[in-house]
């Protein structure tokens, strides 16, 4: 890879808007440019600028169906990319800074593939951590603790889970948004499943995010120890303020 095509793909990636709409494609789905330009909260005529860019960069392929444009990564080398970035430098300004709530929702909680994301994936890993119920392993590695086990027992889940069982059930995923790492792995997979069968949370039509219920923040508050400071929280503010209890 020449020097050039470095500096070129890292200013794709490096404006803010393309930024968003890079990471809102980043668990491998196909977006309507609409779709796009509504996450990144820029106008249509904005977004088909940025989303030429990208596809002229090769970071986007686009599929026509009718009349209509699907935007999607071009490979895996770009979640790649983005993850390098993550790892040098917080993507959370870009968040931070765009009006649109629909992005704003993404970084409080949302789908990373198979397991939580976001402000919430990360709160409530840290939560498991300072409650004994994880503790951090090598190589990138979470580890269910006894505490862990029980607690998953008392949940209704099924610990003699071969997979849940095993030693590698629980890995580190740093999040893109809050540069810190959440739990991710089969350990990870089950227990988003599980929230979403509790209606301790639910997904949102045609995102990634995930919005949680009432139910959901009363569970929350008992097993993390995460309250929610504001009760009106992303229906109306840019930022909802977390706070987690040790104990």
């Amino acid at each position: 890879m020449t020097t050039h095509h470095i500096s070129t793909v890292a200013h794709l990636i490096g404006e803010p808007v393309r930024s968003v709409m890079l990471i809102s494609l980043a668990d491998g789905g196909s977006w309507p440019a609409g779709a796009l330009a509504e996450a990144a909260g820029v106008t249509a005529q904005t977004a088909s600028a940025h989303l030429a860019k990208l596809l002229d960069g090769g970071l986007l392929t686009v599929q026509r169906q009718g009349r209509h444009r699907y935007y999607r990564l071009a490979g895996p080398h770009v979640v790649s990319a983005l993850e390098s970035l993550a790892a040098i430098g917080p993507v959370t300004p870009v968040w931070r800074r765009t009006p649109n709530r629909a992005a704003r929702q993404l970084r409080f909680a949302r789908c990373c593939y198979d397991h939580l994301a976001g402000q919430m994936g990360v709160a409530m890993t840290q939560a498991m951590l300072g409650r004994g119920l994880l503790r951090e392993g090598q190589e990138r590695a979470y580890a269910l603790t006894a505490a862990g086990s029980r607690w998953l027992e008392e949940l209704g889940l099924d610990i003699g889970d071969p997979v849940l069982g095993h030693d590698r059930c629980a890995r580190q995923c740093l999040d893109w948004t809050e540069r810190q790492h959440h739990l991710a792995g089969p350990l990870g997979a089950r227990l988003m499943d599980a929230y979403i069968l509790w209606k301790w949370m639910r997904k949102t039509q045609g995102s990634r995010a995930l919005a949680i219920t009432q139910q959901g923040w009363s569970a929350l508050a008992q097993h993390f120890g995460i309250d929610r400071s504001l009760d009106d929280g992303m229906h109306a503010l840019p930022e909802v303020s977390i706070s987690y209890r040790s104990s």
